[in-house]
């Protein structure tokens, strides 16, 4: 297998996004009506500063993985902080570094914006993505709490 490519993500990517993205919600198991699809790709190509950024990774020319992050102002920075909200490798290619690659691929956005602050969520049972954040981030101790 070739190491994947990381680029950003293109209007010419909508099909294979569109794919990546439901099989990353069916892992989460969630559905979201076909408005929002529209609405999440369309932000992720804006150039509002208020919306996302997505990435898309490839093997072989293939998309075989995604990620989403934004940007935002946090009260103890001066520079803006990076959010990892979606990360997401196809079953097929778990393991082969696909993840990590993504992650890199954020890692140097942030950079690039003058942003060093990333940070992510999973769950707390999500134990093989977990392998991987435990070798690329720093786990803290903090737990989230949802509006009811």
């Amino acid at each position: 297998m070739n190491a994947p490519l990381i680029r950003p993500l293109a209007a010419e990517d909508r099909s294979a996004w569109t794919e990546l993205w439901r099989a990353y919600l069916r892992f989460y198991e969630t559905e979201l009506p076909d408005h929002v699809y529209d609405s999440t790709f369309a932000r992720l190509l804006g150039d509002d500063p208020q919306d996302f950024n997505g990435l898309i990774a490839e093997i072989d020319g293939t998309p075989v993985g995604l990620a989403h992050y934004l940007f935002h102002r946090h009260g103890w920075k001066i520079e803006n902080t990076c959010y990892l909200q979606d990360l997401f490798a196809a079953p097929e290619v778990r393991g082969q570094g696909v993840g990590g690659a993504l992650i890199e691929g954020v890692y140097a956005a942030a950079d690039a914006a003058g942003s060093p602050s990333v940070y992510w969520l999973t769950q707390d049972f999500n134990h093989a993505a977990r392998r991987l954040y435990d070798r690329v981030g720093k786990l803290t101790p903090f737990i989230r709490y949802n509006r009811p």
